[in-house]
C-alpha cells in the first residue's frame, strides 16, 4: 500500500533552543532543514521564549552556527512584550524584573522604566538572573501597597532547561514570589503557549494558520501553542520531551531528528 504523502506548508516556525541547537551546539539535521526549506521557497520563522537575549544576539549566534539568518525572522518574548504593551498600555510607567536586553527595547521604544512604586503602572516579570529580595519589595509595593499596577510576564516556563540534563529558574518562578505575597493575578503572559508572540511573529505574513507548521520540543509550550490556535505541529525528541511522554494526541507529528520535516 502507498505511504501517505506529508503535507507541505507554506510557513514553518521553530522553537530554538532544543529544537534547532541545544546550549550551543548544533542539532543534528538543523542546518540541512532550513536550508532545504528556504530552498524551497518556503517562510521560515523562529520564536523563542528566552528574554536573556535580543533577536539580533540569535540571529548572530545562528548565523555563526552555519543557519544564516535575518533578524527580522526571530520573534522573542522581548519584542513581543514591546509589541503588546505598545497596543495596549503605549503611554505605561514599568517595572521590568528582567536582565538588559529587555530594559533596553522597553526604553527604545520609548517607556519610562521606573523603580519608584508610586508610579509604576505595570509590573514586567521575567527570566532575570539578578532576581533580587529589593526587586520583589518594589513589585510588592506598586501591586498591593499602591493597588496601582498590574502585573504581566514574558513566559509563564518554570525553568531553562541547559544541556546534561541540568536548568534554572525561569520566569515563572518570579511570577509565582510576586502573586504569593501580593494575591495579584497574572494578566497577560507574552510567550510560548500564549498566542500572543504567535501573532507577533507572523505579523506582515500572508499566510492561514492552516498553512503553518510548529516545530518545537515542549509539548507544554510550543505543542500547545499551536494546537490551541488551531495549527498544526512538530514534536521533535531532541530537547525536553521524549517520545514516552507523548499522549496519544492527533495532529501532532513525532521526529526523533528535526529533518525528517523534508521526508515527505
Amino acid at each position: 500500500m502507498p505511504r501517505k504523502s506529508r503535507k507541505i506548508y507554506d510557513a514553518y516556525l521553530f522553537d530554538l533552543d532544543g529544537t534547532i541547537y541545544l546550549g550551543d551546539e548544533l542539532l543534528p539535521g538543523a542546518q540541512r532543514c532550513i536550508s532545504g526549506l528556504r530552498q524551497m521557497g518556503k517562510v521560515v520563522r523562529f520564536l523563542s521564549n528566552n528574554p536573556t537575549k535580543s533577536p539580533a544576539q540569535y540571529a548572530e549566534k545562528l548565523t555563526g552556527m552555519g543557519i544564516p539568518t535575518p533578524v527580522e525572522e526571530i520573534t522573542t518574548t522581548i519584542g513581543t512584550t514591546v509589541w503588546w504593551l505598545k497596543s495596549n498600555h503605549p503611554g505605561a510607567t514599568v517595572f521590568p524584573i528582567a536582565e538588559e536586553p529587555l530594559c533596553a527595547a522597553l526604553r527604545d521604544a520609548g517607556f519610562r522604566l521606573s523603580e519608584d512604586p508610586g508610579q509604576i503602572d505595570i509590573v514586567i516579570a521575567s527570566y532575570d538572573r539578578g532576581f533580587t529580595y529589593e526587586k520583589l519589595q518594589i513589585a510588592f509595593d506598586a501591586l498591593w501597597f499602591h493597588q496601582r499596577a498590574i502585573l504581566i510576564q514574558t513566559n509563564s516556563d518554570r525553568y531553562c532547561p541547559f544541556p546534561g540534563g541540568r536548568g534554572e529558574p525561569d520566569c515563572a518562578a518570579i511570577t509565582a514570589a510576586i502573586e504569593a505575597c501580593t494575591q495579584v493575578t497574572c494578566q497577560a503572559s507574552m510567550g510560548k503557549p500564549s498566542p500572543l508572540i504567535l501573532r507577533a511573529g507572523m505579523a506582515g505574513l500572508d499566510v492561514p494558520i492552516h498553512h503553518c507548521l510548529m516545530t518545537g520540543d515542549r509539548l507544554a509550550t510550543d505543542i500547545k501553542m499551536a494546537l490551541d490556535v488551531g495549527m498544526d505541529a512538530a514534536l521533535v525528541f531532541t530537547g525536553e520531551t521524549q517520545r514516552e511522554d507523548v499522549p496519544p494526541l492527533a495532529g501532532i507529528r513525532c521526529l526523533d531528528r528535526i529533518d525528517d520535516l523534508l521526508v515527505v
